[in-house]
């Protein structure tokens, strides 16, 4: 190998880490830009059979519910729960599920201002409000599914 092209791989290999820190989404997110930019996530969402009888619960719920998500794009896990939810959403179909979605830095160091008050140790987060009050959260991994945890935390 020559000289020239081991150092243009080295600064190639040295770029890269850069070159996807771009594709980092941060802040306010909705689903319709997460599945614009990462693609695979639609196709994780479009794959997922939630459970139907927890869906039929939550399509019948008759309370206002806030849900705050905080989110890496980065992150496989938020990559699998996140899209799971978003199908689940989909299929239960109501206007009293309210979703926000906040994207975190991979950088530990910046995160802080994104979610200030809020205790978020792992990503993703699922923050589910009632009544303003917080009611529970599903922290990286939900405990069966994403669908049971929501029905559990609502009491449906």
């Amino acid at each position: 190998m020559s000289k020239s092209f081991l150092i243009l791989l080295l600064l190639a290999l040295a770029l890269l880490p850069s070159l996807a820190a771009d594709d980092e989404l941060v802040g306010a997110l909705t689903r319709e830009t997460l599945f614009e930019k990462n693609p695979e996530w639609q196709a994780v969402a479009a794959a997922y059979q939630p459970k139907p009888d927890c869906v039929e619960k939550l399509r019948a719920l008759a309370l206002e519910v806030k849900v705050e998500i905080y989110l890496g794009t980065w992150c496989s896990d938020s990559k699998a729960h996140v899209s799971e939810y978003f199908k689940v959403m989909e299929m239960a179909d109501t206007p009293l599920i309210q979703t926000a979605c906040t994207g975190i830095p991979e950088d530990k160091d910046k995160r802080a201002s994104f979610y200030r008050g809020k205790d978020i140790t792992k990503l993703p987060t699922f923050l589910v409000f009632i009544d303003g009050r917080e009611a529970g959260r599903i922290v990286e991994t939900p405990d069966k599914s994403v669908e049971e945890d929501l029905v559990r935390i609502l009491g449906l």
